[in-house]
């Protein structure tokens, strides 16, 4: 495991667009998962500490956020060649386990997240409703065995700011956790 921040894209820039699939094999567009108030785009995987520590209350924060129009969407780019507990079977089983009830989509050609900016499991992007980005940061403070308890306090800031209508806080700390696990010859420049 590599710690690994995220690379703190630049606000306003506006969200990409996406063709990928859930583990069933259904595809998904950007224009399928957007809210009416706004999308959580969060990079995640099955098998990262930093995305085990916080699951649930990511499964938590989605049932909450979705029942006031904010569209949720996770999305896996790691390689299950070097990392098979986040092939898409598996992926699969983790919806089931956790709960998720937002699409979890594989990115496997890691196109996505390159053009997301996305550099660490769990990488999170708030887009509000004109699509353009107003948070990349962290979950909350709490990270695993910190003893300190998982709440999605920053994510739940900016969120409720963005279905209100107001500007999120300025001030974003970076999420940090788990490298993308990139294809050789595949990491970002």
């Amino acid at each position: 495991m590599v710690l690994t921040p995220s690379t703190m894209v630049e606000l306003g820039t506006p969200a990409p667009d996406f063709c990928l699939p859930d583990p069933s094999g259904r595809e998904w567009a950007l224009s399928d998962v957007v809210g009416e108030g706004g999308l959580l785009v969060a990079f995640i995987c099955n098998h990262c500490p930093f995305v085990i520590h916080l699951r649930h209350g990511l499964a938590e924060f989605a049932r909450d956020y979705q029942a006031r129009g904010l569209g949720v969407v996770g999305i896996n780019a790691n390689d299950v060649a070097t990392h098979p507990a986040d092939s898409p079977e598996r992926m699969a089983e983790e919806v089931e386990r956790v709960g998720y009830t937002f699409p979890y989509l594989f990115d496997e050609s890691q196109e996505v997240a390159k053009a997301y900016g996305a550099a660490c499991t769990p990488d999170f992007f708030l887009y509000d409703g004109d699509g353009r980005l107003v948070y990349r940061g962290q979950f909350d403070g709490s990270r695993p065995n910190s003893g300190v308890r998982v709440t999605g306090e920053d994510l739940r800031a900016a969120a409720d700011a963005v279905l209100e209508g107001r500007a999120p806080p300025a001030a974003q700390t970076a999420s940090i956790g788990c490298n993308i696990k990139w294809k050789p010859g595949n990491e970002p420049l």
